[in-house]
């Protein structure tokens, strides 16, 4: 489990789109799944900034590399 990734805020947000309870392995689960879509994300977009010749990640970059994931 990441521990940089506090749980409480992901436990809130599950009981926010209507759990009712939410278990400690579930709200460690919906972490791991949480990292695993950013990271997946992250090298995306870093892989998009570096095609277009930047170092730098910009929103852009993020909106695309959503979309080609999808």
């Amino acid at each position: 489990m990441p521990k940089d990734l506090p749980l409480a805020p992901l436990e809130r947000l599950l009981r926010k789109v209507g759990a009712k309870r939410v278990s400690k392995s579930a709200v460690k689960e919906f972490a791991n799944v949480i990292v695993d879509y950013a990271q997946d994300l992250s090298a995306e977009a870093v892989a998009l900034a570096k095609h277009a010749g930047r170092k730098t990640i910009i929103d852009a970059d993020v909106r695309m590399a959503k979309r080609k994931m999808e």
